[in-house]
């Protein structure tokens, strides 16, 4: 079934409003603003739906208890993010959230062509297909969405925008998720190549950044783009890759890592205040491990 979504942006709050539609017609996705004292609530993971797979099941239940926006660190449908992937391991489970989701996407959903099994699914809450990348405001936070399977050098389209975009949208608090992680202690390890981009985020004091690729759950102290501890200005790491794709054990521990968990699948809960925000991983049913905590946004 083709769809499309249209976004506009509703009264001076900037509250992102979704039209999605389909064969059967259009359904509006409305989420209500909040007020003072209200957090926004922004949720999710990545490295998530495997046909014949439980897990992703168990976090899209998850899903199903949280209200707010939900966010994707990439790797949405394995193995090759093909339409068919998207139909028959994606839909049934964190599909049914698609009205509420805000992408990105990973290096297994450009195993096909362009993504083209990704754009095709998500449509325009995916961004453009040329580029991958977009932002948007929720309550009092400006949230960017990466794509980091192109090109990301200081000098790169993506990286023009994100310093225009960053300039024209001055918020207390910010945050951006991507698909690969400028440090983790996983499998994958440290990636340098994310270093340009950390510079324009840390250079416009955003606050927070969220990754998945590492099959785990870690946190990081924040940090500057060359990974020295800043409690001051530095942006704080979630690695949040426990979506539903097999869980993976950690290698080299990195500097500034917090905390870490390779057995657990759940989602991050990002309650979202005007300048401060909380964070709980919460994990599947059945499942004891927790991480939480908060922190005050740059001033």
């Amino acid at each position: 079934m083709t769809m499309s979504m249209t976004l506009w942006r509703a009264g001076r709050s900037g509250m992102l409003m979704a039209l999605l539609c389909g064969a059967s017609g259009c359904e509006t996705d409305q989420p209500t603003a909040p007020g003072p004292d209200t957090p926004a609530v922004l949720v999710g993971a990545g490295d998530i739906a495997v046909c014949g797979s439980d897990a992703d099941e168990a976090t899209a239940l998850v899903l199903d208890t949280i209200a707010g926006m939900v966010f994707t660190t990439g790797d949405n449908a394995y193995e090759d993010g093909t339409a068919q992937e998207f139909t028959d391991c994606y839909h049934p489970t964190w599909g049914r959230h698609r009205s509420r989701t805000r992408p990105s996407p990973g290096n297994h959903d450009y195993h096909t062509s362009g993504a083209a099994g990704y754009y095709g699914y998500f449509g325009m809450s995916a961004g453009d297909p040329a580029e991958g990348y977009y932002s948007y405001d929720l309550g009092a936070w400006h949230i960017v969405a990466i794509n980091s399977n192109i090109d990301l050098s200081a000098s790169s389209p993506q990286l023009q925008w994100l310093v225009a975009d960053l300039a024209a949208n001055p918020t207390v608090c910010a945050a951006a998720y991507w698909h690969h992680p400028r440090f983790s202690s996983g499998m994958h390890g440290d990636d340098a190549g994310m270093q340009a981009l950390w510079q324009v985020l840390y250079d416009a004091g955003v606050d927070l950044v969220l990754n998945g690729h590492d099959h785990d759950y870690e946190r990081f102290a924040p940090q500057t783009p060359t990974g020295a501890l800043d409690t001051q200005r530095g942006i704080r790491e979630f690695v949040v890759g426990t979506g539903g794709r097999s869980l993976r054990n950690f290698a080299t521990v990195a500097a500034n890592s917090e905390i870490r968990n390779s057995d657990t699948h759940g989602v991050v809960k990002l309650s979202l205040y005007e300048s401060r925000y909380e964070w709980e991983f919460v994990p599947v049913a059945g499942q004891a491990f927790r991480d939480s905590g908060s922190t005050d946004c740059h001033q």
